[in-house]
């Protein structure tokens, strides 16, 4: 009998979780800035063999690509010219591209706080050990 009633549980929650699913998916595709395969096929190029990838990740990531096409172009429209080119790409996208570098600097201040700190507790016994009567 347990083992029928935890087989039933295991099926209404795949029910659930189909049901979620199906309501993240709502999302009307013509509302999506580009084709949901094309971000799907993207993710699953880069992510490991296997993995599901939920209705919500696939409109939240179309929908924060979309944006960042928008932040980029604004970007790229204050200049006056009527023409986009390169240079002008290179310098609307480079503060996204320094994101990787502004993290190892964080990683390596990290290091550097953590090693004083260290310095600090071994002065901290050594006083302690010197002053103690």
């Amino acid at each position: 009998m347990a083992k029928e009633e935890k087989k039933e549980k295991e099926a209404e929650k795949l029910e659930e979780e189909q049901v979620i699913e199906e309501e993240e998916e709502e999302i009307d595709d013509s509302k999506l800035p580009f084709p949901r395969a094309t971000i799907v096929n993207m993710l699953r190029k880069h992510l490991t063999s296997g993995k599901q990838i939920k209705g919500q990740v696939k409109n939240e990531m179309n929908l924060w690509l979309g944006k960042m096409v928008e932040r980029i172009a604004d970007k790229m429209n204050t200049y006056p010219y009527t023409y986009v080119d390169g240079s002008m790409l290179r310098e609307a996208i480079e503060p996204y591209e320094n994101i990787q570098d502004i993290e190892k600097e964080k990683e390596r201040i990290i290091k550097q706080l953590e090693s004083i700190k260290a310095a600090c507790d071994v002065l901290i016994l050594e006083v302690d050990r010197k002053f103690i009567k």
